[in-house]
């Protein structure tokens, strides 16, 4: 390093007389001593810093993109055969209480299912309807079309009677009827509503049929193709990905709370506690993990329905219960389950193989709640950025459900032969058989990309500024303790949020940036090795998944690298002032050389607080699937295809949140070392300013006395 890293933050021997620290005034020794931080810094990594404000730019010009062109019912409900939305107000006629979608031609449902057939389901003619219509018990009834030209009804009285003016028609809408050509046709097979689309299930009403027959209609196919084709419809990748991001929109009270306000909750009290009761806090920290993580696993039990009789069910509102409808739901909890039962056994396995060790970062754990009691503003701090991410996430996530809707309703290009009843032109048209699609061009997929990806950076870049305010008033504290402890006022946590406001958010903005690219490379290599296994599975090599395994490792353990030199180096810009590649240097060069006093505790100190954030997560998990289990989230319309995608979005939410305010605790103990170290190096081995609680964890013969001393 350049100097005496004393000379550059805290009063220090090497600051009287002037020689340490190049540039960089001292303090407190020749100085003056009118402060605990000040030396000659300047705005570093300017270029980032506008790229950063280049990106909020882009990110809000792609929100409006969004906002602009997007319908969040898309995700919900489905499209009639005018290109109307179901549910929506807007459209022609007014559909606002008809939300469910219904094919109304079985044989045309039957047709798409035909291997090489040119009729696709997307065309064949769907109304939007209040409920899944049944087959009469001793007659036959008719599902008509929306009433307009002749036929003299309002909407109010089409709904009133079930849907059938078969009686008002004329001769020839009979006869054209008969021949499944509208506008009536008749209600042979039962449905179910499966995510807003009846579902048909091929078991005929023989009583319907019979009477269909002798009314001289034409034949109607009972093939399975009938259930199958709508099940495969329903259950596309696209359809229940719309789904998944639906139920963000549908659950944002469980948000609100599982992912805000709880974890901020938790994360004070979780900090109060580690300020009082230091000692017991790690080992209440481990059991409550291990009770949390089995919590969950057993709530994942029971919606996977392989554990008590409440699973999770694809049908909205009442069905026949021997009717067994399966959906890709279900078969994502049961993968689901299946990954926190490994998740569960590795967290029993770990805590056993860390019991012993506990003991070694309770010192560590001492000194940063001694810190916290002293500089009493870190306990408050953590909560601006925190309603800054608050903000930014209520912005982001209604983006995100504007996006992901944003396709254009167009009409399908079609080359089938097909006639149906125009009720506005009196006669059969032949002419418009094409239905309506929701399209989404490529830009649209690389704007939700980009608006996923600018999540991330942003997060990081949040998190990275809470880190670097925290160092600067923890190095304050380190460095000034003893000899002007007294100067130390409330307002530190204010002075350093200022000099990060004012000189270093470019550094933080490179810092947050070459992790989430990182990141962002490995989820792209992801999907394309999973697109690749997919395409060709049958002649994958071994070298190719060695190639690909080794690949992801590799960047794992890059990411896992970089986020940890990220945290140093955000220390030592907060402490030095310096550009985040120099300061990245000088926090490696001061760990390597210190990585044997250091390694064990900090490692150790890193697993506790880890699983303290994973307690806070796994507590809003928990309670997210208790909210989601009321009957407001199994019925009508807040009905959620799944409690998976809210559930996890909670934990992502209370984890961000607990390592916002973990972090002082985590930011603290980092710091106390960075500065240990380099106090250390400055006083040949002897850290003069360490607090004697550190020095006892850290000094290599005290550490070897204890684990010698071990049971």
């Amino acid at each position: 390093m350049g100097g005496p890293l004393g000379a550059i933050i805290g009063r220090h021997p090497a600051a009287a007389g002037g020689g340490g620290g190049d540039e960089l005034g001292g303090v407190g020794g020749g100085g003056g001593g009118d402060g605990i931080i000040r030396h000659n810094r300047r705005c570093r990594d300017l270029a980032f810093l506008v790229l950063f404000a280049a990106f909020w730019v882009a990110m809000i010009v792609n929100s409006s993109f969004g906002f602009n062109q997007g319908n969040p019912l898309r995700l919900t409900y489905e499209l009639d055969y005018k290109g109307n939305i179901c549910g929506s107000r807007h459209g022609d006629p007014d559909l606002h209480e008809l939300d469910v979608r219904y094919w109304m031609n079985p044989n045309q449902v039957y047709q798409s299912g035909v291997k090489d057939n040119k009729i696709n389901l997307a065309d064949a003619k769907a109304i939007c309807l209040m409920e899944c219509p049944m087959p009469a018990a001793d007659g036959l009834n008719f599902v008509c079309d929306y009433p307009e030209g002749d036929i003299r009804l309002s909407v109010d009285d089409w709904i009133d009677r079930d849907y059938d003016y078969f009686e008002f028609l004329t001769p020839d809408m009979r006869n054209s009827s008969l021949q499944l050509q509208g506008p009536c046709y008749p209600v042979i097979f039962p449905s179910v509503n499966v995510y807003w689309s009846c579902q048909f299930i091929a078991r005929a009403s023989n009583v319907s049929l019979k009477h269909w027959q002798q009314m001289g209609g034409i034949n109607i196919d009972e093939n399975i193709l009938i259930d199958k084709t709508i099940h495969k419809a329903i259950n596309s990748k696209s359809s229940v990905l719309k789904r998944y991001v639906a139920d963000i929109g549908k659950s944002w009270p469980v948000l609100i709370v599982c992912g805000g306000l709880l974890p901020l909750f938790l994360s004070v009290i979780w900090l109060l506690l580690i300020r009082y009761f230091v000692v017991a806090m790690p080992w209440i920290t481990v059991v409550v993990f291990n009770a949390l993580v089995i919590s969950v696993t057993m709530f994942f039990y029971i919606k996977a329905g392989w554990l008590g009789n409440d699973p999770l069910t694809v049908v909205i509102g009442e069905s026949d219960p021997y009717v067994h409808i399966t959906g890709r739901e279900i078969s994502h909890l049961h993968a689901a389950t299946v990954v926190m039962t490994v998740v569960m056994i590795i967290a029993f396995l770990t805590s056993i193989a860390i019991i012993r060790r506990i003991l070694i970062a309770t010192p560590v754990l001492k000194v940063a709640a001694k810190v916290i009691g002293e500089v009493q503003a870190l306990i408050i701090f953590p909560v601006v950025p925190y309603f800054i991410l608050a903000i930014f996430y209520m912005f982001w996530f209604s983006a995100t459900l504007h996006l992901f809707s944003s396709g254009q309703v167009l009409q399908n290009d079609c080359n089938t032969d097909c006639c149906s009843y125009d009720l506005k032109l009196g006669k059969v048209n032949c002419d418009n058989c094409c239905g309506y699609s929701i399209h989404y061009t490529p830009h649209i997929g690389i704007a939700i990309l980009f608006h996923l990806f600018g999540c991330y950076w942003a997060t990081q870049f949040f998190i990275a500024c809470s880190s670097t305010v925290i160092a600067g008033s923890v190095a304050s504290y380190y460095w000034a303790r003893g000899e002007i402890s007294h100067d130390i006022p409330f307002v530190t946590v204010v002075s350093s949020m200022k000099r990060l406001l004012r000189y270093s958010l470019g550094s933080v903005a490179i810092g947050s940036l070459v992790v989430s690219a990182v990141e962002w490379v490995r989820f792209i290599l992801e999907c394309l090795r999973r697109k690749l296994k997919l395409v060709d599975s049958a002649r994958e090599s071994c070298f190719g998944k060695m190639t690909s395994s080794s690949s992801q490792c590799c960047l794992g353990c890059i990411d896992w690298t970089l986020k940890s030199v990220n945290r140093n180096a955000y220390i030592m810009i907060a402490i030095t002032g310096k550009g985040f590649f120099k300061a990245s240097v000088l926090a490696t060069g001061l760990i390597m050389n210190n990585i044997l006093r250091i390694g064990k505790v900090n490692v150790i100190g890193d697993v506790i607080l880890f699983l303290g954030k994973l307690c806070v997560s796994l507590f809003c998990a928990l309670f997210a699937f208790l909210m989601l289990d009321t009957h407001k989230y199994k019925s009508a319309h807040n009905k959620i295809s799944s409690p998976l995608v809210p559930v996890v979005v909670s934990w992502a939410l209370g984890f961000i949140v607990a390592k916002l305010f973990f972090q002082v605790v985590e930011m603290s103990i980092d710091t106390i070392i960075l500065s240990f170290c380099q106090d250390a190096e400055e006083h040949q081995g002897n850290a003069q300013y360490a607090p004697p609680l550190l020095m006892e964890t850290l000094d290599e013969q005290s550490e070897l006395q204890r684990l010698t001393q071990g049971p």
